[in-house]
């Protein structure tokens, strides 16, 4: 249970649940049921590759755990869009990753090569300081892939003394608020944080009953 309104919480897991209800659906399965499932089921595995010595990539398991002070996640067109312009323009970065994955709504490639309207998820390392790493991602993950997106990244990072900042957007006429929505300056900022953060917050804190979904809140 949240100690306030815009703390990060893990919510509890169903998992184990529902044992029962799995099981009849197991029985009722046909070996050709269950060979597309398996199919499917690898079809949407997420990958993620690095290429940190020489050019060669890799997945992230195989590497040492990144030595990593900061990572900026910028998710969804808007975002990343963002990161474009007043972040990334710049000599100072060096793609370091990508991720490939497929979906219903989109499948990216281990290129590097991207133009503006596809569908990526790339990494970036600061040049001058190799410790700080950005993610540029405006593909879609789905519910399904959210968990395997999460594990491979930070799985492959060094937690200690990491500290994490997650851009994403959402549309005005899904803020909730007692205030018109047509006297709101557009774009405007909210912030949530963890408790674990003691800094100060560069914008108001997100308002109840908002709520962040998908990638950015998994």
């Amino acid at each position: 249970m949240a100690t306030f309104f815009g703390e990060v919480v893990v919510a509890p897991s169903r998992a184990g649940v529902d044992d029962e209800e799995s099981a009849e659906e197991a029985r009722e399965e046909t070996p050709e049921d269950r060979e597309i499932r398996r199919e499917l089921e690898k079809k949407r595995e997420v990958d993620i590759l690095w290429s940190f010595k020489s050019g060669a990539s890799a997945e992230s398991s195989a590497e040492e755990p990144l030595v990593c002070s900061e990572f900026i996640v910028a998710i969804g067109h808007n975002a990343a869009a963002f990161l474009s312009s007043f972040i990334l323009d710049s000599v100072c970065w060096e793609v370091v990753g990508v991720v490939k994955l497929w979906n219903e709504w989109c499948r990216t490639s281990n290129t590097t090569n991207v133009l503006p309207t596809d569908s990526f998820c790339l990494f970036y390392r600061l040049i001058s300081d190799p410790t700080v790493l950005l993610c540029q991602c405006s593909c879609y993950v789905a519910e399904d892939q959210q968990f395997q997106w999460l594990e491979k990244v930070f799985g492959r990072m060094q937690k200690e003394g990491l500290k994490v900042t997650i851009l994403s957007s959402c549309p005005v006429a899904d803020y909730k608020t007692q205030e018109s929505t047509l006297t709101l300056p557009s774009p405007f900022l909210k912030a949530l944080k963890t408790k674990e953060f003691k800094e100060q917050v560069c914008c108001p804190l997100l308002e109840q009953p908002n709520i962040v979904r998908d990638l950015p809140a998994a």
